[in-house]
């Protein structure tokens, strides 16, 4: 049997890289070889990287809801990484190619097209995102996470598959955990993330509540990139982070509770590894409301807690994570009994029913 060749491509956010790690162990089992499309400075290439894995550069505008002077030029980037999209996967030759979306990939899935190579897309959030609408007419296949999801895409394409999820994830250790947090009192632990970028809302409602919410908890607070607060570094019971990696299965193994933001890939992450869990969704004044959407279905399927932004106050904080922690139990259950589970498998068999039969 010949080897298979697939391209992945996706960036602008780690919510789009970490999903493709997820499926290349399954990948090279299956005898693929890998190689990854993104830009020359997208939080992608560092991650691809430093797993080892050969990395193309493009040329890719992103795409705004918003007005900005770069709206005139950004068109010119995204046709310029098409054609430089076309070149590679003509070289290359890729059986297929993986997208996870985010703005350096619509040139990617363009390309791959024009050289009528399959392209199976995953869509995270229940409603498609600006790059995965304008991929949709290019791709064969596009996985899905939320069983809502389905109703965004055309029936032939769409596939609810779940998201995948990293394997180390689940090999977590709580005395790892507590030896890296150096806890001395046991309490129930609260682990914050506010994702790769940190939530500056979410940072400032738990340092403003620090001295109540110490009382009852441990608290891991992952506060996003130059988001450390200097005041806080020697507080018994509390310890911070900008951002962690190795660190994160050894965390969540150890979390009592989580407080989170509501992107896809930590929700579905939170599910897989039953941690109850309060969500506190960017508002839609600051994004398209996706993780609105994705917070009310968690909360409707009795998996999550949910705070909006504007309700979010030191009050509502603290009484929820109470509410919470006295009713871990029942979510747990509810976490329990979900079929939504870890979508890795899913997407490999996707995969492999699309990709060109040489």
């Amino acid at each position: 049997m010949g080897r298979r060749k697939i391209m992945l491509t996706g960036g602008g956010t780690a919510g789009h890289v970490t999903p493709n790690l997820a499926l290349i162990p399954g990948l090279k089992e299956l005898g693929y070889d890998i190689e990854y499309i993104g830009t020359a400075d997208g939080i992608e290439r560092k991650i691809i990287e430093e797993n080892n894995i050969k990395y193309h550069i493009i040329s890719s505008g992103k795409l705004r809801r918003y007005f900005d002077l770069k709206n005139f030029s950004d068109p010119f980037k995204v046709i310029k990484g098409v054609w430089q999209a076309v070149s590679i996967i003509k070289k290359q030759k890729p059986d297929i190619v993986f997208s996870k979306g985010g703005f350096v990939a619509v040139p990617v899935v363009i390309g791959a097209s024009l050289n009528k190579v399959p392209v199976v897309a995953h869509e995270s959030d229940i409603t498609p995102g600006l790059a995965n609408r304008l991929s949709i007419p290019y791709c064969t296949k596009i996985c899905v996470t939320f069983p809502e999801s389905l109703e965004h895409v055309k029936k032939s394409k769409g596939v609810l598959t779940g998201t995948p999820i990293r394997k180390e994830l689940f090999e977590g250790s709580k005395l790892t955990a507590m030896k890296i947090c150096n806890f001395k009192e046991s309490k129930p632990i609260l682990m914050v993330i506010g994702g790769s970028l940190g939530s500056k809302v979410i940072n400032d409602a738990v340092r403003n509540n620090i001295n109540s919410l110490l009382l009852k908890y441990n608290i891991i607070h992952i506060c996003g990139k130059k988001n450390l607060d200097e005041k806080l570094e020697n507080r018994n019971g509390y310890v911070q982070f900008e951002y962690v990696d190795a660190e994160l299965p050894h965390f969540l193994a150890a979390a009592d509770l989580v407080l989170s933001r509501a992107g896809a890939n930590v929700l579905f992450e939170l599910l897989a590894l039953k941690k109850p869990n309060i969500l506190i969704p960017l508002s839609a004044k600051s994004s398209r409301g996706d993780q609105i959407l994705n917070a009310a279905s968690f909360e409707k399927s009795g998996y999550s807690m949910v705070i909006q932004e504007e309700q979010l106050n030191d009050q509502t904080l603290k009484n929820k994570l109470d509410e919470l922690y006295d009713n871990r139990n029942k979510y747990v259950k509810n976490m329990n009994s979900s079929n939504l589970n870890n979508g890795v498998e899913n997407i490999l068999k996707v995969i492999e029913e699309t990709r060109v039969k040489r």
